[in-house]
C-alpha cells in the first residue's frame, strides 16, 4: 500500500468509474432528499440521502463527494419544485467534502481499512462538518445570495444537522465497516482487532 500525497487524497480518484459514481450518486441524492426521508421541520428532513456522501467519499474521495452532494441537492431542489437554493446545495457539498476526508485520518475503505478509531474520528468529523456546513456556510450564503431570514435558516440548520449526524453515524458507520470488510477480502488484507 503506497502513501499518497495529501493533495491527491483530497482531490480523490478521477476516472470513468468516479464520474459514473458521482452521476448516479447525485441522482440518488436528489431522489432520496425528496422521497427517502421524514419531514422534521420546514423543508428539512431526516433523510437517507446522507448515505450518498458516505459511499462516494469513502470510495472516491472528498472532492467527488463535494461535487456529488452539491449537484444532488440542486437536483433535489428541481424535483421538489423549490427553485434553486444554492446556499443549501453548497452547504451539502461542504458536508460531503468533510465526510469524504476519511483517507486523511487513515481510513482506507478501498484497501479494507476502517477500524474503531476511524469510526470515532468519523463521528467527530460528522458533527464538526454539519456544524460548519449548516451553522456557518449555509447561513452566510443565505444572506449573500438571498438576503434571507436567518432565524428560519438557523432552525433548519440545527434540525437538519442533528438529523444528518444521526444518519451519517447510525447508518454510515455500519456501511463503512461493511465496505472495508468486503474490500479487505478482495485485497487479501486482514483486519487487526
Amino acid at each position: 500500500m503506497k502513501k499518497e500525497s495529501t493533495l491527491k487524497t483530497i482531490l480523490g480518484v478521477w476516472n470513468t468509474k468516479t464520474v459514473i459514481a458521482m452521476a448516479i450518486g447525485a441522482a440518488l441524492f436528489g431522489v432520496l432528499m425528496n422521497f427517502g426521508g421524514i419531514t422534521i421541520f420546514t423543508n428539512t428532513k431526516l433523510t437517507t440521502a446522507m448515505i450518498i456522501p458516505v459511499i462516494v467519499g469513502s470510495m472516491f474521495g472528498p472532492v467527488p463527494a463535494l461535487v456529488t452532494c452539491t449537484v444532488g441537492n440542486t437536483i433535489a431542489d428541481l424535483i421538489g419544485g423549490w427553485g434553486f437554493w444554492f446556499d443549501w446545495s453548497i452547504g451539502n457539498g461542504v458536508l460531503g467534502f468533510i465526510v469524504g476526508l476519511l483517507p486523511l485520518y487513515g481510513a482506507k475503505i478501498n484497501d479494507g481499512i476502517f477500524k474503531l478509531r476511524h469510526a470515532v474520528i468519523y463521528v467527530i468529523a460528522c458533527v464538526i462538518g454539519n456544524a460548519f456546513a449548516f451553522g456557518v456556510v449555509t447561513p452566510i450564503l443565505t444572506t449573500v445570495f438571498y438576503g434571507g431570514e436567518l432565524n428560519v435558516t438557523f432552525v433548519q440548520s440545527l434540525t437538519g444537522g442533528i438529523a444528518n449526524v444521526l444518519v451519517l453515524t447510525v447508518i454510515g458507520i455500519p456501511i463503512l465497516f461493511a465496505l472495508a470488510k468486503r474490500n479487505a477480502r478482495n485485497t487479501n488484507l486482514t483486519l487487526d482487532k
